[in-house]
C-alpha cells in the first residue's frame, strides 16, 4: 500500500509540472506571461525581484558584452559575482580581448592568468560592460509615423528619423545609451536604455587546455569537459559613473550581484537564464529555411572551411602564428560547425516541412476570412528567396576572397585610381593625399605573410572550383592561365614578389609616388577590380530581393500573430532574439539523441581523464589538473558522491549571444554559465526542439574548483558570495496501513 501511494503522489506531481521552456521573453513581461509557470516550476523569487526599474533586481546583475562604447549588439553576456564589480563569463568571451593581451614571452590563452590583487588586473581595451536601466515600449510613437501611402523604403527612412529621435531624448544629454530596436519583423518596437562602461579588466584566466579543453571537435557536442569560464571586473570613477580606463578609477560597486550556490543540480531542477541572446529565426518561412540549407549555408561552409584548413597548416607548427591567429581562428570554426550542424540538422528535423504544414494552415485561415492584406505574403516571400539564390553565389565568393592579401589590400586604392583616371584635376589631388592618411602598418600587424599567402592561392583555387570556365573573371584565362600555365600557386608566388600591395615597405613607396598605370598593371589590383564587378552586376538583383524579403516577412509575421490570437487564444508569443535582454526558464534535464542512447544531464571530471590525450592540440591537460582529478582532490566542490561535475544539461532556450550567460536556480544563485547548445538541436535557432534542445552548463563548482584548487587564486574565492543550503532531514515514510 505504500508503493501505491508514493506512485500515486507522483502522478499526481507530474500532472501539476509545467514544462515552458520554449522562449526567449522579455523580463518586462515575465509578471504577465510567464510568473505563474516559473513559481509552479521551482522560482522562489517575487516579478519584483527579477526585473524592477525602481529597485535593485536580477536584472541589475546581467551585462551585455560589447566591443564598443554604442550598445546595439553584444557578443556575449556576463554577470556580475560580487560586490567588488567581478564579472563571470565564458572563455571563448573573453578569448579575443585575452589575445590581444597576449604575447609569445607572455601568452596567457596558453599558460592562463590570475591576478592576485587589483594592481594586476590588465585593461581589456576592446571590451565594454552595458547594464540596462529599463525597457518601454515605443512601438505607438515609432510607428505613428507611417502612412498607408509610403513604399517600404519611405517607412524606413520615416521609422529610423523617429527612432533617433526618441533615442537621443532618452540620453539625457549622454548619460545613457539608449538603443530602440524592432520585434515581430518591425510590427512592435522597444527601447533599451543602458549605462556602458568602458573600463573593464581582466582578473583571471585558466589555461586553454582547460578553458577549450575539446576544441572543435568537441564543440556544440555532448557531453563536454570544458571549463568555459574567464574572470574580469568592471571599473568606474568614484561616483561610480562610467570613465575611461585610469589609474584612479575603482571596482564598480553593483546594484546587485549573483551568489553562487554550491548545491549543484539534480534532474527536473528549475532553473533560468538571463542574458542578450543575439539572433533566431523562429518566425521564418520555409523559402527562407531552404534558401539557408540549399545556397547560403553551403557557400560559408565552403569559404570558412578552407580558410580554417589554411589556418591550422601553420597555427599547429608556430606559436607566433598561433597567437596571432587565435580569435580569428575561432570565431571562424565556431561558424562553420554550427552552419554545417544547421544545415544536417534543419534536415534530419525536417523543420521545413514543418513550416509547410504551418503555412497551408494560415493560408487556409487568410482564404476563410479574406484576409487580403496577408494572401501575397507567402508567394512574394518565394520568389524572392528564388531570385537572391540566383545571385547569392555572385555575392559571398567574390565579396570574401577579394578581401584576401594583396587583393584585400588593393580595394583601398580604388577611389585613387577612379579620381586618377578622371578628369578633374582637384580630385586627382585630393585622392593622392589622401593616401597619405593610410595606416598601412595596422594592415598588416595581424597577419603572418607565410598564412596569407597560402590562403591567397587557396582562395583562387576554390574560386575556380566553385564557378563555370565561362563565369570566372577574366584574370583566370588572361593572366592565370595564359601567362602561369593554369599554376594558381606559381602565380600566387610571382603576386607576392612583384605586387604593390604584398608588403608594407611597397604600398609605402608607391604612396610617396602613386601611379594610376602602375595599379592598373598589378595583378592584385585587377583581381579586385573584376571581383567588384561581378559583385556589383548581381547586387541589384540581390539587394531587391533581400529587400522584398524584409517587406513580406513583415506582413507574414503580422498576419501569423493574429492567426494565432484567434486560433490559439491561449499561446503568448515571444519575438526572435535580437541581441536585447531576454529571460528563458526550464530545467535540468537528460535526452536520447538516438534509439537505445541515453545522456545524462551530467559530465563528471572523470570524462577528462577519458579524453586526455598528452600533447593533443584539443585534448591536452594539464598536469596539476590531471593530479588533482586522480587524486579526487576536490575539497568542497565535489558532489554528494565524491565526484567533480564539470558540465550539465538543461532545457532553456538560448542562442548566440547567450554564451556567458548566468543559469541559475529558484532562489537566482548561480549554479553555472550557458555556453553551447547541443548537436542534435543545430535547428533550434529556425524550430525549438523541446524533445531534444539542451544548453550545455559549466557547473559552478567547476568553476570554483579551478579557481580554488587549481590556480591557488583564493583572494578571488574570498570575494565571493558562496552559499550552501543546510542537508534536509530524512524522514520515514509513515506506513499505509492495509485495509
Amino acid at each position: 500500500m505504500k508503493r501505491i501511494l508514493v506512485i500515486a503522489l507522483a502522478v499526481l506531481s507530474m500532472m501539476g509540472r509545467v514544462y515552458a521552456d520554449e522562449g526567449m521573453w522579455l523580463p518586462m513581461f515575465v509578471e504577465r506571461l510567464n510568473y505563474v509557470d516559473m513559481q509552479k516550476m521551482g522560482l522562489q523569487l517575487t516579478p519584483e525581484e527579477l526585473y524592477s526599474i525602481n529597485h535593485n533586481s536580477l536584472k541589475d546583475a546581467i551585462v551585455g558584452l560589447g566591443s564598443s562604447p554604442r550598445p546595439t549588439g553584444f557578443f556575449c553576456t556576463g554577470e556580475i559575482v560580487s560586490e567588488h564589480g567581478l564579472l563571470f563569463t565564458n572563455h571563448h568571451c573573453g578569448y579575443g580581448s585575452i589575445q590581444k593581451l597576449s604575447s609569445v614571452e607572455h601568452d596567457y590563452l596558453k599558460d592562463g592568468f590570475w591576478a592576485k590583487n587589483y594592481s594586476e588586473e590588465l585593461p581589456a581595451a576592446d571590451m565594454t560592460a552595458s547594464f540596462l536601466i529599463r525597457m518601454e515600449d515605443v512601438t505607438k510613437d515609432v510607428l505613428g509615423v507611417v502612412t498607408d501611402d509610403m513604399d517600404w523604403a519611405a517607412r524606413g527612412r520615416a521609422i529610423n528619423a523617429k527612432i533617433k529621435e526618441l533615442q537621443e531624448a532618452a540620453s539625457e544629454n549622454g548619460k545613457y545609451n539608449p538603443v530602440i530596436k524592432g520585434f515581430f519583423e518591425g510590427n512592435e518596437y522597444y527601447m533599451f536604455v543602458y549605462q556602458v562602461y568602458t573600463d573593464v579588466r581582466l582578473v583571471g584566466v585558466a589555461n586553454s587546455s582547460i578553458g577549450k579543453f575539446g576544441g572543435d571537435t568537441d564543440n556544440w557536442m555532448w557531453p563536454r569537459h570544458t571549463g568555459d569560464f574567464s574572470i574580469f571586473r568592471v571599473y568606474a570613477d568614484k561616483d561610480g559613473n562610467p570613465a575611461a580606463y585610469s589609474k584612479d578609477n575603482v571596482p564598480l560597486t553593483p546594484k546587485h550581484h549573483l551568489p553562487i550556490s554550491l548545491d549543484g543540480v539534480q534532474k527536473d531542477d528549475f532553473t533560468m537564464i538571463w542574458g542578450f541572446p543575439g539572433s533566431t529565426e523562429r518566425y521564418m518561412s520555409s523559402y527562407g529555411i531552404d534558401y539557408n540549407v540549399d545556397t547560403f549555408y553551403p557557400i560559408i561552409i565552403d569559404i570558412f572551411g578552407k580558410e580554417l584548413e589554411v589556418m591550422d597548416e601553420f597555427m599547429q607548427k608556430d606559436d607566433a602564428i598561433n597567437l596571432m591567429y587565435a580569435d580569428n581562428h575561432a570565431g571562424l570554426a565556431n561558424t562553420w560547425k554550427n552552419f554545417i550542424g544547421q544545415c544536417t540538422m534543419l534536415r534530419k528535423n525536417k523543420v521545413s516541412e514543418a513550416k509547410v504544414k504551418l503555412e497551408n494552415n494560415f493560408m487556409l485561415w487568410v482564404n476563410r476570412n479574406n484576409k487580403t492584406e496577408y494572401k501575397d505574403a507567402l508567394s512574394n516571400l518565394k520568389e524572392a528567396y528564388s531570385q537572391m539564390g540566383k545571385v547569392a553565389k555572385y555575392v559571398y565568393y567574390p565579396n570574401f576572397i577579394s578581401q584576401m592579401g594583396p587583393t584585400g589590400k588593393a580595394a583601398a586604392f580604388m577611389g585613387y585610381y577612379t579620381a586618377a583616371t578622371g578628369d578633374d584635376k582637384d580630385m586627382k589631388e585630393a585622392a593622392a593625399m589622401e593616401l597619405q592618411a593610410m595606416n598601412v602598418d595596422s594592415w598588416f600587424a595581424e597577419s603572418d605573410p607565410q598564412v596569407e599567402h597560402k590562403m591567397f592561392a587557396e582562395m583562387l583555387k576554390l574560386y575556380r572550383k566553385a564557378f563555370a570556365e565561362e563565369e570566372l573573371p577574366e584574370f583566370y584565362s588572361n593572366v592565370i592561365d595564359k601567362k602561369f600555365k593554369g599554376d594558381i600557386d606559381a602565380f600566387a608566388d610571382y603576386v607576392y614578389e612583384n605586387s604593390i600591395f604584398a608588403t608594407p615597405e611597397s604600398i609605402k613607396a608607391f604612396i610617396a609616388k602613386p601611379s594610376a598605370k602602375k595599379l592598373k598593371k598589378d595583378y592584385a589590383f585587377q583581381i579586385s577590380q573584376q571581383m567588384t564587378d561581378v559583385i556589383m552586376q548581381a547586387v541589384p538583383q540581390y539587394r531587391a530581393s533581400m529587400t522584398a524579403t524584409q517587406e513580406n516577412d513583415h506582413i507574414f509575421v503580422k498576419g501569423l500573430r493574429e492567426y494565432y490570437a484567434e486560433m490559439y487564444p491561449e499561446k503568448s508569443l515571444y519575438p526572435d532574439a535580437n541581441s536585447t535582454m531576454r529571460m528563458s526558464y526550464g530545467s535540468v534535464q537528460d535526452y536520447m539523441p538516438a534509439d537505445a542512447v541515453h545522456y545524462d544531464y551530467v559530465c563528471t571530471a572523470n570524462g577528462i581523464l577519458e579524453k586526455y590525450v598528452p600533447g593533443d592540440y584539443e585534448f591536452d591537460a594539464p598536469k596539476r589538473l590531471i593530479d588533482l582529478i586522480e587524486k579526487k582532490d576536490f575539497g568542497p566542490y565535489a558532489d554528494e558522491n565524491g565526484d567533480l561535475i564539470v558540465c550539465f544539461l538543461s532545457t532553456n532556450d538560448i542562442t548566440g549571444g547567450n554564451s556567458g550567460s548566468p543559469i541559475m536556480n529558484g532562489k537566482g544563485e548561480l549554479i553555472g554559465l550557458a555556453f553551447d547548445g547541443n548537436w542534435e538541436a543545430m535547428s533550434g535557432d529556425v524550430n525549438f526542439e523541446p524533445r531534444l534542445q539542451r544548453t550545455i552548463n559549466v557547473d559552478a563548482r567547476y568553476v570554483l574548483f579551478i579557481i580554488d584548487k587549481y590556480a591557488g587564486a583564493t583572494n578571488l574565492i574570498n570575494e565571493l558570495d558562496i552559499r550552501k543550503s543546510e542537508p534536509k532531514p530524512i524522514r520515514e515514510e509513515e506506513e499505509v496501513p492495509a485495509e
